[in-house]
């Protein structure tokens, strides 16, 4: 049974680490939310690390400038970043070792630090051995449905994917946008072939135990069941639930009946749960 809790204080003493999710839980993709930020900062002083883990498709220095420029996310509450973008990154640096890989990016322009100064061109899909899907080219106006005729081309022309987001949606200031897992699953339907780096894939979680330097117990916080909670409960970590993220409008009532009834559906469960991450 999930425990309702109140405040992280409730539980931290029992992990020696946080693997906490960025976007629904530190931010909005328009805001800090700084009493999350205060949390982890009071749990790094006094109980151990703080390893941010983000479905982001860009390097870490990327997701930092953004925390300073936009979102007004402290440096100073966590020790260290994990992002699928590196562990992509390192996937394509591995392919394109040997000779200049042509790559279609199937994604927006902001993201392409996942592969500049890579043996790689981008190319369009008739010349492309392999396709990256970091997100949607136009996430504000566009849907997976767009692009079906573009996965029909690379379907032919039996490209792999690799998906550097595995999110389906996220939330930006309110607001429900795709994200690259959508596209993939798209792929995926009629018959594509895709590599999937983050969360909830198993890989990404030898990044964050290189992270956490020996860490025993960690606790994962998120507020993605099919991302967060799927994935630590895969990895074999305790998971705190934030309700109040990518699924704000399904968590009705904060019971342990109804939040027992949504992790049963979705296949996962957790150690506890609360509203809003806070101290």
């Amino acid at each position: 049974m999930t425990k309702i809790i109140t405040g992280l204080r409730e539980i931290a003493p029992q992990h020696d680490a946080l693997v906490c999710d960025v976007w629904g839980v530190l931010h909005n993709g328009d805001k800090a939310h700084l009493p999350a930020c205060a949390a982890l900062k009071t749990f790094k002083e006094n109980h151990g690390r703080v390893i941010l883990l983000t479905n982001a498709p860009r390097p870490v220095s990327d997701v930092e400038e953004l925390f300073v420029k936009k979102y007004g996310v402290p440096l100073d509450c966590y020790d260290a970043i994990v992002t699928s973008g590196v562990a992509t990154r390192d996937d394509l640096a591995a392919r394109a070792k040997s000779h200049r890989l042509a790559m279609l990016h199937l994604g927006p322009e902001r993201d392409r630090g996942i592969f500049e100064g890579l043996n790689i061109d981008t190319v369009d899909v008739n010349d492309a051995e392999i396709v990256m899907c970091s997100g949607l080219y136009d996430d504000d106006a566009e849907t997976p449905a767009d692009y079906a005729e573009l996965l029909a081309k690379m379907k032919a022309r039996k490209l792999t994917m690799i998906c550097a987001n595995p999110d389906w949606v996220v939330q930006r200031g309110g607001k429900l946008i795709y994200c690259a897992g959508a596209v993939a699953n798209e792929y995926e339907k009629i018959g594509g072939e895709v590599i999937y780096y983050g969360k909830p894939k198993t890989a990404i979680y030898d990044y964050v135990r290189a992270a956490m330097k020996g860490a025993k117990n960690p606790l994962a916080i998120g507020d993605g069941m099919h991302t967060d909670i799927k994935g630590a409960n895969a990895a074999g970590m305790d998971a705190l639930f934030v309700a109040d993220g990518v699924h704000g409008e399904d968590v009705a009532e904060m019971t342990e009946r109804h939040l027992g009834e949504l992790f049963a559906k979705a296949g996962v469960h957790a150690k506890a749960a609360m509203r809003a991450l806070v101290w």
